[in-house]
């Protein structure tokens, strides 16, 4: 079984305040030209979408600069709906199934919320102590239903920082991740090749194996 967790990308979406909101329009029609294209304009952080350490890292990597096995991998979803914080204690009873797992993801059932104002009230992020732990693990990339890592009111991004070093990848404003819960399945997140990318979005889905 193939589980999406993509939101859709069209006009009228939630971007991070202060991003430029995405906008299609018709370019060609069939009608018109004999032809359909769409002309696009929007950042590299529109949508589901995976941070490289190019985001805030100086001279680190983009996200053309790893192998497309970077993006593909055994996953884990953690339930943090109930949780006002991701704590290290959270973590640590998922650790031995952690050691097994290129990515984990957290849902917070924000995912809920995707085109409201309530998308931006405080969701639950990972404490710094959870986020060093995280760090030490062998992973590929962390996601999360919620539009940042970070709380929307902590401008130095710590999380984003001390991840990025690492070269973990984050996957932000992703969706469904509440039908992953206890399951086991590969996650596949591939960005656009697009060269020294700071991120990009992605058509983020799960193959479900038991």
């Amino acid at each position: 079984m193939i589980i999406d967790l993509t939101h859709k990308l069209k006009n009228k979406i939630t971007v991070y305040p202060g991003s430029i909101a995405p906008n299609f329009e018709k370019g060609s029609t069939i009608e018109k030209d004999g032809f359909a294209e769409i002309n696009i304009t929007m950042s590299t952080h529109t949508g589901t979408h995976i941070d490289a350490p190019a985001h805030l890292i100086p001279n680190a990597k983009s996200l053309d600069q790893f192998s497309v096995e970077k993006f593909i991998g055994p996953a884990i979803v953690i339930d943090c709906s109930k949780q006002k914080e991701i704590s290290l204690d959270l973590l640590k009873v998922k650790e031995d199934e952690l050691k097994l797992v290129d990515f984990v993801l957290f849902y917070s059932g924000w995912q809920n919320k995707w085109n409201s104002e309530k998308y931006f009230d405080e969701f639950p992020t990972l404490t710094i102590d959870a986020v060093k732990w995280l760090a030490k693990l062998n992973l590929k990339a962390v996601g999360f239903d919620a539009i940042s890592v970070d709380k929307m009111t902590d401008e130095l991004l710590p999380n984003h920082h001390v991840l990025l070093k690492k070269e973990i990848l984050i996957i932000e404003n992703m969706t469904n991740l509440d039908k992953l819960i206890a399951k086991k399945f590969e996650l596949n997140c591939i960005p656009l090749k697009i060269e020294n990318s700071d991120g990009s979005p992605i058509r983020a889905f799960a193959r479900i194996i038991n």
